[in-house]
């Protein structure tokens, strides 16, 4: 179907000054970009034609820290991301995810982040490897394609659990290369970089030296590597400082994902992190980073316990807070040192608040603070964090109320910044920045307190993150690439998911392709699901197909 784009004001992800333009949609292309005025239904053979007068035509949106791994399967409409006219995403974040896993590894990794993305009964698991998940999300047999293009990232984690399981300790030399052996054929079935998430176990017991064998692998392949580093609180400079010297080390590229400066200890101290970002900039490190628009962070609650108290896995954890003696160190580091888990911060129970929950006996807690919990019902506030770790099987999530505008808004601006929600789908009271991340940038942060341009901000979340991806044709409104458009008004586009009411769709957004399809017309979800799997290619770039 060919669709004739009229009269719209053309941001094309460039960072250009917006200009009058119609627009040619043929099939999954854009097959023209030229001056207003100049296309007719008639001369192009336009089966439609969208009159564009007052909106914004832009590139779709890419979220550049996702975790829609399951639920792209699972929620096939996708509607909280499309509403917000994200039209890629990149998946496989904070170094744990479903592939690759032998039958084990997969067990543990659905227990360990079910409070990221559910644990469905019944759900056909049917893949292993990185390539047989991008061919499940590219397949029609379970309800048509996916409604998003993905990307993915080999989860440094998982990998380390199917060779080494969940437990501490070094790798052996032996062991070191077989992980680095599963990552080079990660990459060459697809995944275009490597994630870690080091305040989760078991990825936080990786030395650098391990991760710099890892990184050199997934350099030497071109692709890129996205930590969650060690520490967003107490320590996250020399955190930040350890993930650039392991990016100039080993010459892999870095993506610093959900990039912040949170805690008390860090208000107003963004400018130091960048600092750190722009010197080595200039000395030639290849750097990125993305941040969500937005002071809480959610995670899950078990996140909170110190790494030695999560070796082994979900029973293994159950089994140390049941025992007393085991208990007492775990709250001795939770509430007196500071838990590596919690960023090296006492944790506070007041900025804890449950998100959601696997166990429907604890579900009247969603909403509510870990401290007021305890005052209810007249406990300890960390014999209330056990009980519901124990009763919930760790499956609980929660927000963190620890972030400070400033920093958010410091870094937002940094000329390597891109956009990613790090947006949780499930669970009763989610994070509003599974459904506001992109009108709330385009809205609060560039409308309404003139942050950024449009151009530029348009840029941060399409031109930019494309270019890190290697895109081979999106991320640009120009003619022959994939036809990702979003339009918006300008005026109107702002979100509208709270942290009181979280699912709810964003305003302004009138029209979102994915490869020529129209997911929501005039306001309103189609139910169409265009998207692709994208994958890394032999030739470095990243694009529909198979390898």
């Amino acid at each position: 179907m060919k669709t004739l784009i009229s009269n719209a004001t053309l941001v094309d992800g460039t960072g250009a000054d917006r200009r009058q333009a119609d627009v040619l949609l043929d099939g999954t292309v854009i097959a023209a970009v030229v001056d207003a005025g100049t296309l007719t239904a008639a001369e192009t053979g336009a089966q439609r034609v969208i009159d564009a007068t007052g909106l914004v035509l832009s590139p779709g949106f890419i979220d550049m820290h996702a975790h829609s791994d399951l639920q792209l399967l699972v929620d096939r409409d996708h509607y909280a991301k499309l509403s917000q006219g994200v039209t890629t995403e990149l998946l496989g974040q904070d170094g744990l995810s479903y592939a690759p896993v032998d039958d084990a590894t997969l067990a543990g990794v659905r227990e360990k982040i079910a409070g990221w993305n559910d644990n469905p009964a019944g759900f056909d698991w049917n893949w292993r490897t990185v390539g047989e998940y991008l061919d499940r999300l590219d397949t029609e047999e379970d309800g048509g394609r996916i409604a998003t293009n993905a990307a993915y990232l080999v989860p440094q984690g998982t990998v380390r659990a199917m060779v080494m399981g969940f437990a501490e300790g070094d790798p052996t030399p032996e062991q070191q290369l077989q992980m680095q052996d599963v990552i080079r054929t990660a990459m060459e079935e697809g995944a275009v970089g490597m994630s870690s998430g080091l305040t989760y176990t078991p990825g936080m017991y990786a030395q650098t030296e391990e991760l710099a064998g890892l990184c050199r692998t997934v350099g030497e392949l071109g692709g890129f590597y996205a930590p969650h580093h060690r520490s967003y609180g107490k320590g996250a400079l020399d955190a930040y400082a350890e993930m650039i010297s392991l990016s100039r080390d080993t010459g892999c590229a870095l993506h610093l994902s959900h990039a912040t400066m949170n805690f008390a200890e860090n208000k107003g101290r963004a400018g130091e992190l960048l600092d750190l970002i722009d010197e080595a900039l200039d000395q030639g490190v290849d750097i990125t980073l993305d941040t969500y628009p937005y002071l809480p962070g959610a995670t899950t609650l078990s996140a909170i316990l110190p790494s030695w108290a999560s070796s082994g896995g979900t029973d293994a954890t159950l089994a140390r807070l049941a025992d007393p003696e085991t208990r007492a160190r775990i709250r001795e580091a939770v509430e007196i040192y500071g838990s590596d888990g919690c960023h090296g911060v006492v944790a506070e129970w007041d900025t804890l608040e449950i998100s959601g929950v696997q166990n429907p006996a604890l579900a009247g807690y969603v909403g509510e603070t870990i401290r007021d919990i305890a005052s209810a019902t007249e406990q300890e506030p960390f014999d209330v964090f056990a009980q519901i770790l124990t009763e919930d099987r760790l499956g609980t999530g929660i927000l963190q109320h620890v972030g400070h505008e400033e920093n958010v808004q410091a870094i937002m601006k940094h000329r390597t910044h891109t956009g990613g929600s790090d947006g949780l789908l499930v669970g009763a009271k989610p994070h509003p920045r599974a459904w506001g991340t992109f009108p709330r940038y385009l809205g609060h942060y560039s409308r309404d307190l003139g942050l950024l341009s449009l151009e530029d901000m348009v840029h941060h979340l399409s031109g930019r993150p494309a270019a890190r991806l290697k895109l081979h044709n999106r991320g640009l409104v120009r003619e022959g690439y994939a036809a990702d458009v979003v339009l918006f008004d300008p005026e109107t586009i702002r979100d509208e998911a709270t942290f009181e009411n979280p699912r709810q769709a964003a305003s302004g957004i009138q029209y979102v392709f994915v490869n020529g399809t129209a997911a929501i017309d005039a306001g309103q979800a189609t139910g169409a699901r265009a998207g692709r799997a994208l994958r890394r290619s032999s030739d470095g770039l990243t694009r529909e197909g198979q390898q």
